[in-house]
């Protein structure tokens, strides 16, 4: 959308950027992505981008968004319109790559970076992290030779606060490289906010095949991975096992905690990708499929789920994910569970996830 202004010297002067866009005074005054009110509610955010042609990629909130240019000058803008409540990863795609937003302080990674409206929650123990900066990194990585899963894989492991119950991070490499989640840790276990805890990051080679209702995994995390974190030097409690995943790492903790519950009894999911069944990676809509796929057909068969914990969450903005993940929420504590619900400001998200993941982590353990 076009905020209309007669005024082209101070075309942005409602989000406080007085002076002709793409002159040197305006450049230097630009701080970015910027919010204002929306009439009727939610946030005009104001995105700039200094350059080339480019657009907008949101991570799965929203379709591209293409950058409108300001007159001849090097100015390129967007005004998005979004909800109250949402943070949400993008960059911008240009003809030769991906980049950050260099007005934006606040990364994920090299070529990603994080907005978030005013009303959005604060994420404490989360630091802000730039494109630029290299994520410290755990001091004990397990080269891992999986004779069930086939490959070698570096899994990271990390004492906060000292160790103790295993929390095993699915997709350990984007909380290792993208999300400061050891820092996060480190801080929530510094302010009496969880117990010490073993970080585990298991990174993952084929997230479709790793992530499905299929016990290859499950079966090497106990018999292969889980040995050797215990020979690792690094204090770990595997006898109260956490894990904790998002989307299809998240289908792939509650499949673990209903197959394997002598080895998983306490899970933190963020958007479990509950609308799995067999095939559906080849239906041309996947979500189109049984309400719940997979996890509730099984669910629908337990009632013994009393020593399980379940931590839920999902970003409240993923609409079409809500009826999977209401199903299997409803279906795990009828089946016995202990169950907790909550939904962040986002949608399908890690930027969004990361401070349930924290909460939920401790809830489990408690």
């Amino acid at each position: 959308m076009r905020l209309v202004t007669a005024d082209t010297e101070n075309a942005f002067a409602a989000f406080g950027l007085p002076g002709a866009p793409g002159t040197d005074a305006f450049w230097k005054a630009v701080r970015g992505p910027v919010p204002a009110p929306a009439d009727g509610g939610g946030w005009v955010t104001l995105f700039l981008w200094r350059g080339r042609a480019a657009s907008i990629d949101f991570e799965s909130w929203s379709e591209p968004v293409p950058l409108c240019r300001w007159g001849h000058t090097d100015c390129w803008y967007a005004e998005v319109r979004m909800p109250a409540r949402l943070r949400v990863t993008y960059r911008f795609l240009t003809g030769d790559g991906a980049y950050a937003d260099p007005f934006n302080p606040v990364g994920a990674g090299a070529d990603r970076s994080i907005a978030a409206t005013p009303d959005a929650p604060a994420q404490p123990h989360w630091p802000v992290v730039g494109a630029d900066d290299a994520l410290p990194l755990p001091r004990t990585r397990i080269r891992w030779a999986s004779e069930r899963l086939g490959g070698r894989r570096s899994v990271r492991v990390h004492p906060a606060g000292g160790g103790g119950p295993v929390v095993l991070l699915l997709d350990g490499d984007d909380w290792l490289y993208l999300h400061p989640a050891m820092t996060a840790f480190d801080s929530a276990v510094a302010g009496g906010e969880m117990p010490p805890v073993t970080l585990v990051f298991l990174p993952a080679k084929d997230r479709e095949a790793e992530f499905a209702c299929r016990p290859g995994l499950w079966e090497a995390v106990r018999d292969e991975l889980l040995p050797l974190v215990a020979e690792s030097g690094v204090s770990a409690d595997p006898d109260r096992l956490v894990v904790a995943g998002q989307s299809l790492g998240g289908l792939s903790a509650m499949y673990a905690a209903l197959e394997f519950p002598d080895l998983v009894s306490r899970v933190a999911c963020q958007s479990g990708s509950f609308w799995w069944t067999p095939g559906a990676m080849g239906r041309p809509d996947p979500l189109d499929g049984p309400v719940g796929g997979t996890i509730a057909a099984r669910l629908r068969e337990h009632r013994g789920l009393s020593g399980l914990r379940v931590a839920f969450d999902v970003g409240e903005h993923e609409r079409r994910m809500l009826p999977h993940c209401e199903l299997i929420e409803s279906l795990t504590a009828q089946a016995g569970a202990t169950v907790r619900v909550s939904r962040s400001a986002s949608g399908h998200d890690r930027a969004g996830w990361r401070h349930a993941l924290l909460r939920d982590v401790a809830w489990a353990l408690a």
